[in-house]
């Protein structure tokens, strides 16, 4: 069974750079394990690899999806499933890099059995949302499946809904859906995570990186993806950290000091959540990005698998 490296972390700790620093030395190619980093239009919030890098250091699962559409875990798992094989019949070894938990959960364990979408339930749960509001849902399903709840922002109407939606559809917890999995790739992923030692550090990074994007042209990019007339705070692109703190901005509702305020302070909630999540796993390896030896851990990492793979 072949081995495939995950470079894993909380946003803000230096995934990316680690992997392409590691990719300028070692045949790799990048696997994106990003769920804004697959929309078009979303550069700079995501911190996407600039098109140098992109042409230096293969990348895969960036720029595939319109902002107007969705993507899922499942479909992750299947575009890694389709991207894992040529890449090692080029004899060369695939990263994946990211933090997306879902997608990183769903690819080392496996995906839950869920039921399809309904749009009638969904339309009944819109309703019902647009007469007391998705605190009031997410209230509702605190009542019928409390671990989901507890999981779930009140502020996140899409995961609301479909954890109602699954719900209301099966009378079973989305949560109990979601323990009954098992791992469907035929692979070995060897999880090495990235974080700065202390808390304070990674907040730090966090602002900072935040404040840099900002200087760069970040809230343009926001406003011209509102200007493109098909979008709203609720498509799932828009919801990612950062952009749905100035879109807000931009609809009136904040000043832009508050914005930036809020927008740091969901990344850095964001990170805990990734950190949580990634201390129950204990199959992942813990790496410091300020340690000068960390490079040449992920090397040593590196190496023996290309090596196993050329045997």
């Amino acid at each position: 069974m072949r081995t495939v490296l995950v470079l894993t972390g909380p946003t803000g700790a230096g995934k990316s750079r680690l992997a392409e620093q590691l990719a300028a030395e070692l045949p790799l190619e990048i696997v994106s394990c990003d769920s804004a980093q697959v929309y078009r239009g979303l550069d700079i919030g995501t911190a996407k690899p600039v098109p140098g890098i992109r042409a230096a250091i293969p990348h895969h699962l960036i720029d595939i999806r319109e902002p107007e559409q969705s993507y899922s875990a499942g479909e992750f798992v299947a575009d890694v499933a389709a991207t894992l094989p040529a890449i090692f019949a080029r004899e060369r070894l695939p990263v994946i890099v990211g933090g997306t938990m879902l997608y990183l959960r769903a690819l080392v364990r496996g995906l839950a059995d869920m039921p399809r979408a309904s749009a009638a339930v969904r339309a009944a749960i819109d309703a019902e949302a647009a007469m007391s509001g998705w605190p009031a849902m997410h209230a509702a399903l605190a009542q019928v499946d409390p671990t989901a709840a507890a999981r779930i922002q009140p502020t996140d109407p899409q995961r609301i809904q479909r954890a109602l939606e699954v719900y209301r559809s099966t009378g079973k917890p989305i949560s109990e859906l979601q323990s009954q999995t098992k791992p469907t790739l035929p692979y070995v992923f060897i999880r090495i995570a990235v974080s700065p030692a202390s808390r304070e550090a990674l907040h730090w990074r966090i602002e900072q990186r935040f404040l840099a994007m900002l200087r760069v042209g970040l809230l343009d990019e926001v406003a011209r993806l509102r200007a493109r007339g098909n979008l709203t705070s609720r498509h799932a692109s828009i919801r990612s950290v950062g952009y749905r703190q100035l879109w807000a901005h931009l609809d009136g509702e904040v000043e832009l000091d508050a914005a930036v305020s809020m927008a740091v302070a969901a990344t850095r909630q964001l990170a805990k959540r990734q950190l949580t999540w990634l201390r129950s796993d204990q199959g992942t390896v813990w790496l410091d990005p300020a340690d000068s030896q960390t490079i040449g851990v992920l090397r040593g990492y590196a190496t023996k698998l290309l090596d196993s793979d050329r045997r």
